[in-house]
């Protein structure tokens, strides 16, 4: 199934009630993170790390969702620059994060180090807001995440980021997984 474009504010972006549960996501896009050269023992790392992150308050399917439009769940991915020119890595390509640039086989503790650095960073965005479990905030916050500001108006507004970035991961908690 290919993606839909969402754009405009947040209501015009799917409703909660139409987001896959996070193991059928997670199993969705499994293969896709055994294709970066990730192990099976990489795969199940990254599921203990996003049950563990989620403790602080940010839903799994959507920590799920944003590893995978970073870095396809590669453990090894190399961190780019963001558009203030910070290196960003890991699984969530968050600045605070450490990275493992084209290493697999890593350690428990190596990939729930990059999926904790991502989700506090993710979790600040969500706090930046209102901080509630809703789409709106959880697709405000993504912008936030992936651009550092936000036009409320319109969340395809990627201000030099991005511009599909909030739309892509609304897609991808529908259980889509090619742009």
């Amino acid at each position: 199934m290919s993606f839909q474009s969402y754009s405009g504010p947040a209501s015009n972006f799917p409703a909660k009630s139409t987001w896959k549960d996070f193991n059928t996501l997670f199993n969705i896009n499994k293969p896709t993170m055994l294709q970066t050269g990730d192990s099976s023992e990489d795969v199940g790392r990254i599921f203990n790390a996003i049950v563990d992150a989620a403790k602080i308050g940010v839903e799994e399917r959507v920590i799920l969702c944003i590893i995978m439009q970073e870095s396809r769940g590669n453990v090894g991915v190399n961190g780019p620059r963001n558009q203030d020119g910070n290196v960003t890595g890991g699984l969530m390509q968050a600045v605070e994060s450490p990275g493992f640039p084209g290493q697999h086989n890593l350690s428990q503790a190596q990939i729930s180090s990059m999926v904790q650095a991502g989700t506090k960073h993710y979790k600040g965005n969500l706090q930046q807001l209102d901080n509630a479990d809703t789409a709106s905030t959880i697709y405000r916050a993504l912008r936030l995440y992936n651009s550092g500001s936000i036009d409320e108006s319109n969340l395809s507004d990627g201000k030099g980021a991005t511009p599909e970035y909030v739309s892509d991961i609304a897609n991808r908690l529908q259980g889509r997984t090619n742009g």
